[in-house]
């Protein structure tokens, strides 16, 4: 292996990433103004968050035979196209067809961890992996950047549905973009894998990721703190746009623009805790810390009123990108570490699968406390709640590599 095949493979992940990561933010950074049009109440947003979550785990329980026989390129090409035709849909403003966006958005973005785990743990050097497993995770905040800093003046310069079509554009020009990498990355497809719907949907099939959890003492401890860790991330990310806009009184763009600092500040915080990580030798203290720190940021969001100025609100989504949204990188490549030979993808789906979950309980649990209260600071203290358990659960585990 050269050093720019995984460089090359580096840039590929990375790019497909932000685009997939730019679509998932989509629902939520434009959730005011969509739940509008189609008449759905606001705290709605917590619902299609964990439609578009309820996809990613249909893909990551099903489609391991897709990646295997596509090639992990094609297969996030075959995401990126599915993310296409979501926002498409958008364009009829029905609860329904919002809902069916948001699961086909969250479709597409299932190959993005078992796919590009695969070719990172395959091609990437071993003393750098944490390192390049992060880097390819700031494709997510990066993704988010985007969402939160271009689609509330799209939508207020040309309106919703040309903003849609426009969004479109991305996805389109990255999965073009990708093409030119496939043949050289996709060299180890299994062509012979049979990908029939009975295959995907066959009890062995489903439940040959979850199996995978017993390879390890380590792998079920560092799955359950990956679905709190989702939780608390889930739910601020879901909900922060609508929480600044409906709660806090701040107009759209504004709202947007605070919220895209959650995602600026992911990107060196992803960066730099998975560089720790490899300095440390483990992940796991820092998962641990992360935990505690995300944590008190969701109690310093229960805190926030209408009298705190856009600079504190900016400063604290800063803080959060880096305590509630950086954990993903080190996780995953903890979880590749402890997985079977030739089993990194199969083992990444149930592991993310799993955590997944948490991207569903988050979300719908702070729609639930938010309209049987109606009260955000309450919410989000359930947030600070359920945040805690990853520090509990990795407390007993061993550091250092396997």
């Amino acid at each position: 292996m050269t050093r720019s095949t995984w460089v090359m493979a580096l840039a590929a992940t990375v790019l497909i990433q932000t685009a997939l990561s730019f679509l998932s933010r989509l629902i939520p950074t434009l959730a005011p103004v969509l739940t509008l049009t189609s008449g759905l109440p606001f705290d709605s947003v917590g619902y299609l968050a964990a439609a578009g979550t309820t996809g990613s785990i249909l893909f990551l329980a099903c489609g391991n035979p897709l990646v295997a026989r596509l090639g992990p390129i094609r297969a996030l090409q075959s995401g990126l196209a599915t993310g296409i035709l979501g926002v498409l849909m958008l364009i009829i403003p029905t609860a329904p067809t919002q809902f069916a966006s948001s699961f086909l958005v969250g479709m597409g973005y299932g190959p993005s961890v078992p796919a590009g785990s695969d070719v990172l743990l395959r091609l990437s050097p071993p003393h750098r992996r944490t390192l390049i497993f992060s880097l390819k995770q700031a494709g997510v905040p990066l993704g988010g950047v985007l969402a939160g800093l271009l689609l509330p003046h799209l939508v207020e310069s040309v309106g919703l549905h040309f903003a849609l079509l426009l969004t479109a554009l991305v996805p389109l020009a990255t999965l073009l973009a990708a093409q030119r990498v496939r043949a050289q990355i996709d060299t180890e497809r299994d062509r012979s894998q049979l990908t029939g719907i009975r295959v995907l949907l066959s009890p062995s099939n489903i439940f040959g990721p979850f199996r995978m959890m017993r390879a390890s003492a380590r792998l079920p401890r560092l799955t359950l703190s990956g679905v709190f860790f989702a939780c608390g991330q889930g739910s601020l990310f879901a909900f922060l746009v609508t929480y600044l806009n409906q709660g806090l009184g701040l107009d759209l763009v504004t709202s947007g623009s605070i919220f895209a600092m959650t995602q600026v500040t992911g990107i060196p915080g992803r960066i730099a805790l998975g560089w720790l990580a490899d300095r440390v030798g483990s992940g796991l203290p820092v998962l641990r810390a992360l935990s505690i720190t995300s944590a008190a940021t969701s109690l310093v969001f229960a805190m926030a009123t209408p009298n705190w100025s856009s600079l504190a609100l900016t400063l604290l989504s800063a803080l959060a990108g880096i305590t509630m949204s950086s954990w993903n990188g080190i996780q995953l490549a903890e979880i590749a570490r402890e997985a079977p030979k030739g089993k990194v993808a199969e083992t990444t789906s149930g592991a993310t699968l799993v955590v997944f979950l948490g991207y569903v309980l988050g979300p719908a649990l702070f729609a639930a406390s938010l309209s049987t209260t109606h009260s955000y600071a309450t919410a989000f203290l359930a947030t600070s709640a359920l945040s805690l358990i990853p520090a509990l659960a990795l407390s007993s585990a061993r550091g250092g590599r396997p």
